[in-house]
């Protein structure tokens, strides 16, 4: 069974181009975003490596580590992050898993269903999705994402869904649809009108469970 919302991530020992290390020791007190992706050296996922390394700042401003998983080798990440470098015109300081034996890609449920099957024609090294995981700093796996192999990530989703976990957990509120920083908040049903207003001012109260607000500041 795959990994549920909530679960404490394995504390697996990886091998990456970076070295090798835990990966509860790596994550430390920082939020962590892992990302697989099929194979190096393929066309999407070179978009979407760069795409990644475009974004070191934002990561950083969030406290956030990144880190790639592949079913290939170290030498080939080396050699493949400069292709990522070249395409995404930003640095790719991000370390990326040599998962060759699949440890992780099984540990985190990241392969195909056809992977399982007795009669798999499919070489083992192809059958990883796209997926994305959000682990906070307790080790708590607090979102995933899973693409198909055939179509790029969209790594603004993934900032503006760690940016509603981060504001979620800071301010006790929760985030409604299409939510981006600065917008209004969903106040929690456990918090009465008065000490709504008491706290943010005013509510926006469309519904007896739906109420809105904007946090301060």
């Amino acid at each position: 069974m795959g990994l549920r919302i909530n679960d404490t991530i394995p504390n697996l020992t990886v091998e990456t181009d970076q070295g090798t290390f835990a990966l509860h020791d790596w994550i430390g007190d920082s939020w962590a975003v892992l990302f697989s992706h099929p194979k190096d050296f393929t066309p999407v996922c070179t978009t979407e490596f760069g795409a990644v390394a475009q974004l070191a700042d934002e990561w950083e401003k969030r406290g956030t580590k990144v880190l790639g998983i592949s079913v290939d080798s170290v030498e080939e990440h080396v050699g493949w992050k400069k292709d990522i470098e070249a395409v995404g015109g930003a640095k790719a300081g991000f370390p990326i898993v040599a998962d060759k034996g699949l440890e992780l890609s099984k540990a985190f449920d990241m392969l195909q269903a056809d992977y399982y099957l007795a009669d798999n024609p499919t070489p083992a090294d192809s059958q990883t999705v796209r997926t994305v995981f959000i682990i906070d700093p307790s080790k708590k796996l607090r979102l995933s994402m899973t693409y198909p192999m055939n179509v790029g990530r969209n790594f603004a989703e993934v900032l503006r869904a760690l940016d509603g976990l981060q504001t979620a957990d800071r301010e006790t509120v929760a985030t409604p649809a299409n939510w981006t920083p600065g917008g209004d908040v969903v106040v929690p049903l456990s918090v009465s009108d008065e000490d709504a207003i008491a706290k943010y001012g005013s509510i926006d109260k469309k519904l007896p469970y739906l109420r809105m607000a904007k946090l301060p500041g």
